[in-house]
């Protein structure tokens, strides 16, 4: 703790104004202490003037008046790393939720702050090293099983320069708080080591040899995505969309579905309603990769839209830096931010009470640096080991309206590689995932051949186009040719973008099926078809779509597979004239 005291001299909703007596610095964790319930409210300085700093309440600051005292800890706003933290709830300060509600009851209290790891667990340690090894931050000195996991126990990130091992126990079980090694610096200064140790949250882990380019996809078993519209381990993409279009459901699906070791989920300022239904949800649902409990490689932080604004800034950080510590154990990570625009609201808001110079729609002029600061965050980088480790975050944004111009979508685009946008006009219309094939963009490599994925991107493009084109001269204005692109690029958008969630089959599929299929479509969008009429070729596209439909609906590889498939191609050759083209040759026949 400090020695530094402070005073309270104002308070503006959740930023208090303190008078201090000694140093202080930025990002310092104080707490204002209520005199009649000896209450202590955690609090983080964000400015400082003089001998007077102004401090963001991570609380509701009900009660705190002037001359309340502030005592401050000297040490910066920090998550706890160690085993135990797959498969916890936290809110945005780290604190355990269920423990938290316990000691708390159904309204959860202020002033409660719990220790993140259990304490008193007992883990298996084996160490992979031994006395007289030299080692330097972020190094391996052993291990414990946690989950399906080999969790890596390292130096603490904080270490400067190289050590020397002064002693190590081989094995044996210990908590996160019984030292386990001892290490000596060159001027001989032994430090102990646990197997947990703490690093500031705002701060970024950077003890990797490189980063490298993101290059391997990251498969999520949906089709729009891992086709259309990739995204990459390492990489970064966000989902705006307006409320209702399913933001919240497609970021579950990812998390249950994506190939990746360790999900992590940000629920930073997310309506409480679909908080508890992820709650609910997760310890329930089968993890495919382990065949145990999806929530034993997941890590839920728990801010929801009703508790304090500070905070929503606290559980975004944790997350990350969560996100970091597994990622320098060489896993694959996911994180999932829900909703980013809740945390720029909450910017926006300490911004006005600090009075600063606002920016466009009154958000921070800093704005766009810190959601980039954010999200440079991920990344691929190749450790000392040798081994890769990835960190892919992706972020829901919930623009006004669906309005993709305003501050927040505008400034995430800019440094995000992948923009699923998703369309009230597709979700209105029942088109899940509601991605909007046209709008959305993908600047990384996906599992099918790029020039096929182009072929059936213009003939999407091009339907498009006829139907609004129809929408003015109707069917009887549209040629037959252009009338049989747009039931193609119809055809396309039912069968392959789409996708049944709820189905067994169709809710997760894996590449080979995706390629597989894909090359059924792409064959059926290439072939010449003639019909007699326009009600005949809408007809016949109808039969097929079902068809296909439900060959969607059954399981890859069984009797039932092969046989749908059956039916679907012996269909389409009846449909086509019998000359199936090239997908260049199709559109230079002036089509």
């Amino acid at each position: 703790m400090s020695k530094t005291k402070g005073v309270v001299i104002g308070v503006n909703g959740n930023m208090a104004t303190i008078e201090v007596s000694g140093p202080v610095i930025m990002n310092e964790v104080g707490y204002i202490v209520l005199p009649e319930t000896k209450t202590r409210l955690k609090s983080e300085v964000i400015r400082i003037r003089g001998s007077r700093c102004q401090m963001q309440v991570f609380e509701s600051t009900r009660d705190v008046a002037y001359g309340n005292e502030v005592e401050f800890t000297g040490e910066l706003l920090v998550a706890e790393l160690g085993p135990g933290l797959l498969g916890q709830i936290y809110d945005g300060l780290q604190n355990p939720l269920p423990e938290l509600a316990e000691e708390a009851g159904y309204f959860l209290q202020r002033g409660i702050y719990l220790a993140p790891l259990n304490i008193e667990k007992k883990w298996d340690f084996k160490a992979s090293l031994k006395v007289g090894d030299t080692v330097t931050a972020g190094d391996y000195i052993g291990s414990v099983p946690e989950n399906s996991f080999d969790h890596k126990i390292m130096v603490p990130f904080q270490m400067q320069g190289s050590y020397t091992i002064k002693s190590i126990k081989e094995s044996g079980s210990f908590t996160i708080r019984e030292t386990i090694a001892e290490i000596t610096d060159e001027r001989g200064e032994s430090y102990p080591l646990t197997l947990s140790f703490y690093w500031p949250v705002k701060r970024a882990v950077t003890n990797y040899t490189e980063k490298v380019k993101p290059v391997e996809p990251m498969i999520t078993k949906i089709r729009i995505i891992d086709t259309f519209l990739p995204v990459s381990k390492g990489g970064t993409f966000c989902t705006p969309g307006p409320f209702g279009a399913g933001k919240t459901v497609l970021q579950q699906q990812m998390s249950r579905n994506s190939d990746v070791d360790v999900v992590i989920i940000a629920a930073c300022g997310e309506r409480a309603g679909e908080v508890v239904e992820t709650l609910k949800e997760f310890p329930e649902l089968t993890d495919p990769k382990t065949g145990r409990s999806l929530m034993e490689r997941t890590i839920i932080i728990c801010n929801t839209s009703s508790m304090p604004v500070a905070a929503r800034e606290a559980s975004v950080y944790t997350a990350v830096t969560l996100a970091e510590y597994y990622r320098q154990m060489g896993l694959d990570v996911l994180m999932l931010a829900d909703s980013t625009s809740r945390w720029a609201q909450a910017m926006r808001e300490m911004s006005g009470r600090l009075e600063e110079i606002p920016g466009e729609e009154a958000f921070p002029a800093y704005l766009e640096s810190t959601i980039a600061g954010f999200y440079e965050r991920a990344g691929a980088v190749k450790l000392k080991n040798g081994s890769i480790g990835t960190i892919t975050i992706g972020g829901a944004v919930s623009p006004a309206g669906g309005n993709f111009e305003e501050p927040v979508t505008q400034a995430t685009l800019k440094v995000v590689g992948n923009f699923l946008g998703l369309s009230r006009e597709r979700s209105d219309a029942r088109k899940y995932p509601a991605i909007h094939p046209v709008d959305s963009w993908s600047k990384y490599e996906g599992i099918i051949n790029p020039e096929a994925v182009a072929f059936a991107r213009r003939i999407l493009y091009r339907g498009i186009e006829i139907e609004q084109m129809m929408k003015v001269v109707g069917e009887e204005g549209t040629s037959d040719d252009d009338y049989l692109l747009y039931l193609k690029g119809e055809f396309f958008d039912a069968v392959y973008l789409q996708q049944n969630g709820f189905d067994p089959a169709d809710a997760s599929v894996t590449p080979e099926r995706q390629q597989y299929v894909f090359n059924h479509v792409i064959d059926i969008l290439a072939s010449g078809m003639q019909f007699p009429t326009k009600e005949e070729s809408r007809n016949q596209f109808n039969r097929l779509r079902m068809k296909f439909l439900d060959w969607n609906g059954t399981m890859w590889q069984t009797p039932e597979f092969e046989q749908r498939e059956k039916e679907v191609v012996s269909m389409v050759k009846e449909m086509a004239d019998g000359s199936y083209l090239a997908g260049s040759e199709f559109l230079k026949r002036g089509n």
